[in-house]
């Protein structure tokens, strides 16, 4: 079994699909009985094997569904993807507060590594937007919130499903525009990008490190929430969009590097926290020594600036062919985590530095 990573393997000793978070506690305490790991898995789009074991597989999309949606939050089981959330909110006006980029991921997933959006300089994390949480731990099938077994709560977010495994999250739910206004802000280089981003005010802001001749090109995506607002300094494209059709983006790029073969390939990804101070260094430093063929032919950079003022810096590559090995990636990104924890910084659990 892989996931999409593509990096490591591991045939679990059992495959279970839970039909209801009672079955999940059957299947937990089972697997303890048995001296077995059980490990949660959604779409498995981890990429270093954190949703593969060789012991118990838990298949949690069976847990899938929205059960209430309400004025303020929605409840969803843990195998249900961020799209089919969307798609129960939306038509009441309401959404989550932040969504990842590429929406065919699961809540109890992506609420188990934290959940990274646009929108988390303003909102945090997806798991910071958590009211409560279903959990299955020792056995049985506990309720968890700020106020009702807080340990437990803080505990499964971010958690990887180590200290229990989610089954059920309620949601909260912020009103959605009817339209953004998305608008490219070119950067002279990482200084220049993080200032972008620390100084302007948008719903939306990221930003992306691009190949060029010669170099590297840097840009901010800004983005509004309504379509009649003012364009941030610096703006020099702009373009008006329905909010699903910004929220899904991605599903065509997705499209197209499912038909060329790329989706497939493996996924060496890097994902680190840096303290914003710092994080210039490290970007420049990370660039200095990359080349496009240790981005692969659908390699992507980003830099996201979060609410606490911590820079995620994330060398997502794709090791396509012609370009380098999976080997020659994976230590480009152990020299990144190094000089990232050098400065002050950590990595991101979901990433393939083991």
């Amino acid at each position: 079994m892989r996931d999409f990573g593509g990096i490591v393997e591991r045939s679990p000793a059992r495959i279970v699909r839970p039909a209801s978070p009672e079955e999940v506690a059957a299947a937990v305490r089972d697997a303890a009985a048995q001296g077995l790991e059980a490990v949660p898995r959604g779409t498995g789009h981890s990429t270093f094997g954190q949703s593969l074991t060789t012991g118990v597989s838990l298949d949690l999309r069976g847990l899938a569904g929205v059960h209430e949606v309400g004025e303020r939050h929605a409840s969803a089981g843990a195998g249900t993807t961020w799209r089919e959330v969307l798609a129960a909110t939306l038509p009441l006006g309401l959404t989550p507060p932040v969504l990842t980029d590429h929406l065919d991921m699961t809540v109890g997933g992506t609420i188990s590594a934290g959940g990274i959006g646009g929108t988390s300089h303003v909102h945090g994390t997806q798991a910071d937007n958590v009211l409560a949480l279903d959990v299955a731990t020792g056995g049985r099938v506990l309720t968890c919130s700020p106020t009702e077994r807080p340990e437990l709560f803080d505990a499964v977010r971010g958690g990887l499903g180590r200290h229990g495994i989610i089954t059920r999250a309620t949601l909260g739910l912020v009103q959605a525009p009817e339209r953004v206004l998305s608008c490219t802000i070119p950067c002279r280089d990482a200084t220049d990008l993080l200032r972008v981003q620390s100084e302007t005010r948008a719903d939306y802001i990221s930003g992306r490190v691009k190949p060029s001749d010669g170099g590297w090109r840097f840009e901010a995506k800004a983005v509004l929430y309504g379509d009649d607002g003012e364009p941030p300094p610096g703006t020099t494209e702009t373009e008006s969009l329905a909010y699903l059709d910004f929220a899904d983006r991605m599903r065509p790029d997705v499209a197209e590097l499912v038909a060329l073969g790329e989706w497939a390939r493996p996924h060496p990804w890097a994902m680190v926290f840096l303290p914003a101070h710092r994080a210039r260094a490290v970007i420049e430093s990370t660039l200095a020594e990359m080349t496009t063929a240790g981005l692969g032919l659908s390699g992507v950079i980003l830099v996201k600036t979060l609410r606490t003022g911590t820079v995620l810096f994330s060398v997502l590559r794709t090791a396509s062919p012609g370009c380098a090995s999976v080997a020659e990636m994976l230590a480009a990104n152990h020299r990144l985590l190094a000089r990232a924890k050098s400065a002050g910084g950590t990595r991101y659990a979901v990433d393939s530095t083991g």
